[in-house]
């Protein structure tokens, strides 16, 4: 009984360190990286992974529009991430670059749900920054 314990204790660590390690194995396509790099958004921000920020797989989770993104990256909303520390408004990103880092963000919440299919956030999402 104590090695059969002793054996699914290893396999449960064993499953939560290769989940971690998957959320951390996350690469963005190269030019996003060199965008998350260019504006210094790395510093605080990992893709799978809770930094300063949160992982940009907590930010996709939200539902955000691409555009909410762009408006929270210019003017954040802390109220948006209890836990967090506020983010300071990085208005120098042009939004071409901001708009391409919000479409790459949007894409790891996984294939987008079809508008109309009801299971979404009760509005929480697309059209308005919750």
């Amino acid at each position: 009984m104590k090695n059969s314990r002793k054996l699914m204790l290893a396999i449960i660590a064993l499953v939560a360190v290769s989940v971690s390690v998957r959320a951390q194995e996350i690469t963005p396509p190269a030019e996003i990286s060199a965008l998350l790099q260019k504006h210094t958004c790395l510093a605080c921000h990992k893709p799978g992974v809770r930094l300063v920020g949160p992982a940009y797989t907590e930010v996709a989770k939200k539902k955000y529009t691409n555009e909410q993104i762009v408006e929270l990256i210019y003017a954040p909303k802390p109220t948006n991430w209890p836990g967090y520390p506020p983010m300071m408004a990085v208005k120098s990103i042009p939004k071409d670059d901001a708009l391409k880092v919000a479409a790459w963000i949007n894409s790891l919440a996984g294939p987008a749900k079809k508008a109309g299919s009801g299971k979404g956030k009760g509005g929480h999402g697309k059209g308005k920054a919750a």
